[in-house]
């Protein structure tokens, strides 16, 4: 048998009881300009998350506000009914007014209202992996998680994550519900979260670095990112992927793209492997 790409990321298990593949897919891009409205290629949308699975991919995170709904909808259309092993990931908490535009509203009966749409749009009559997609100042934490927690009892979310947090706030929640997931920025140019990172390797919690490409200023002529990319054959892109799924054993990198081509390039990152050099080489360029 042909071992697939996103299967040399190894694996992780989310919750102590839901494996997957650690370098996953995000569904982000696959809307308008500004995570707005439908692409301008449904069908490309739909060939991008049909090759994904073909490549491996177990893990994929979207969200109600990815769009809104586009996002989910597509993941429907291309791929249920579900593989038994596909981990699709959604987040409720932040809500729309426009392109680039994004409110935190946890309210728990909001919250509770797009997690039974989520239900509806993905086709599915439990989430995998529901997130609170952002912390909002308004309500208190409990009150948010609490109501993930009461769904999670109905049987409606298997697991619960959040994103964009503090350490303190993953330990406030965690006084109200298990918490299998973090998703945070983190990068190889912005590691801003790495007490979070280390908190979730102590706890055994999966952390999702969202936009994990960001390599900016490192990829200048004479980087070491574009040194050590040159050398190796690969991408620099890869090269940041390859950092990440290295820099610890809780990593799950979902990398995103509307372009085949482009998740192809992406996926190919998960057959690098860095030297303890090249490793630290990286690290020390920021």
């Amino acid at each position: 048998m042909t071992t697939t790409l996103a299967e040399q990321s190894g694996t992780f298990t989310i919750g102590g009881d839901l494996e997957v593949r650690r370098l996953g897919y995000g569904s982000m891009q696959l809307t308008g300009p500004g995570v707005w409205g439908d692409p301008k290629d449904p069908d490309e949308a739909v060939r991008v998350l049909r090759r994904a699975v073909e490549l491996g991919v177990t893990l994929i995170d979207t969200a109600d506000s990815y769009g809104p709904v586009v996002a989910e909808q597509l993941i429907r259309t291309a791929l249920h009914p579900y593989p038994d092993d596909l981990v699709v990931a959604t987040k409720a908490g932040l809500t729309r007014q426009g392109p680039d535009v994004w409110t935190p509203v946890g309210r728990p009966a909001y919250l509770r209202q797009q997690a039974e749409m989520s239900l509806r749009h993905l086709g599915v009559e439990r989430i995998d992996l529901m997130q609170l997609h952002r912390v909002d100042p308004e309500v208190p934490l409990e009150d948010q998680v609490g109501e993930l927690k009461k769904l999670q009892d109905e049987g409606k979310v298997r697991h619960i994550g959040l994103s964009e947090v503090t350490v303190e706030q993953v330990q406030q929640a965690r006084e109200v519900a298990e918490i299998a997931t973090v998703q945070n920025l983190y990068n190889l140019a912005n590691r801003s979260a790495e007490d979070l990172l280390t908190y979730c390797e102590e706890q055994g919690i999966g952390f999702i670095p969202w936009f994990p490409l960001a390599t900016g200023q490192l990829s200048g002529p004479d980087s070491p990112l574009t040194t050590i990319a040159t050398e190796k054959g690969v991408s620099a892109s890869q090269l940041a992927l390859a950092w990440l799924l290295r820099r610890s054993p809780v990593m799950l990198p979902i990398p995103g793209t509307s372009s085949v081509a482009h998740l192809e390039d992406n996926m190919a990152a998960a057959a690098i492997e860095l030297t303890d050099e090249e490793h630290a080489a990286l690290e020390a360029a920021v």
